[in-house]
């Protein structure tokens, strides 16, 4: 294995798990491939091996650089367009270390660059809906099974976020083994709007609109 186009944690972890982090100049001319979509604030990402978020964190960094360019004087504005696109990224990983560490790894680059910009104006509850959207989009599951991991696997749900009205948010729940069933990753309506769709999942779920900096009051027998 070259150290140039890979990291490890360690050996086992590769044997067990055929884990293998991608370096950062890599995951980069990656997504320079697919440059438009990492500027979309809302363009929704899917990594089913998300690791501790390599590409899922220079995705969110691509973000919000557009948020903060674009809402920068507006912090109210700033933190609804903010958790958007918080909310359009999703990932699951086999290990749970992994998917804690990610789930920090984003709230981090959210919280820095808010923390930066607002300073003592910075409110709690933006910090608390972006920790309780990433406890739901960062999923410790198993790609391949469709499940969650643990003691009692469960189906891996998947929450799709939607502003309504401004500052109102709409989710729905999809059952993940669904709508792989029903297509290909690059034609799962929740992760993608490009090209016609060949069908319309059901949510299993749909929840009363919540004003967006109360998400994670609005669920907390959830997590």
């Amino acid at each position: 294995m070259n150290p140039v186009h890979a990291h490890v944690k360690s050996k086992s972890r590769v044997a067990q798990f055929g884990e293998v982090l991608t370096p950062p100049h890599i995951v980069e001319a990656m997504l320079d491939l697919v440059k438009q979509e990492t500027q979309r604030i809302d363009s929704r990402f899917l990594e089913p091996a998300c690791g501790t978020g390599n590409f899922l964190t220079e995705i969110l960094r691509r973000k919000l650089r557009v948020v903060e360019e674009r809402y920068e004087k507006s912090q109210l504005e700033n933190e609804r367009y903010a958790v958007l696109a918080v909310s359009s990224i999703y990932g699951i990983d086999i290990l749970e270390d992994n998917v804690q560490e990610c789930r920090q790894n984003l709230f981090d680059i959210v919280d820095a660059a808010y923390t930066r910009l607002y300073k003592d104006k910075a409110k709690d509850a933006f910090r608390e809906t972006v920790r309780y959207i990433l406890a739901r989009n960062i999923v410790h599951g198993d790609a391949l099974t469709l499940q969650t991991v643990g003691e009692s696997p469960q189906p891996i749900i998947f929450s799709e976020w939607s502003l309504v009205n401004s500052s109102l948010v709409k989710r729905r729940d999809f059952a993940f083994h669904e709508l792989v069933l029903q297509g290909s990753m690059q034609e799962l309506p929740l992760f993608s709007d490009l090209g016609e769709q060949a069908f319309i999942p059901e949510p299993v779920r749909e929840y009363p609109l919540v004003h967006f900096l109360e998400v994670a009051h609005a669920y907390t027998d959830e997590l």
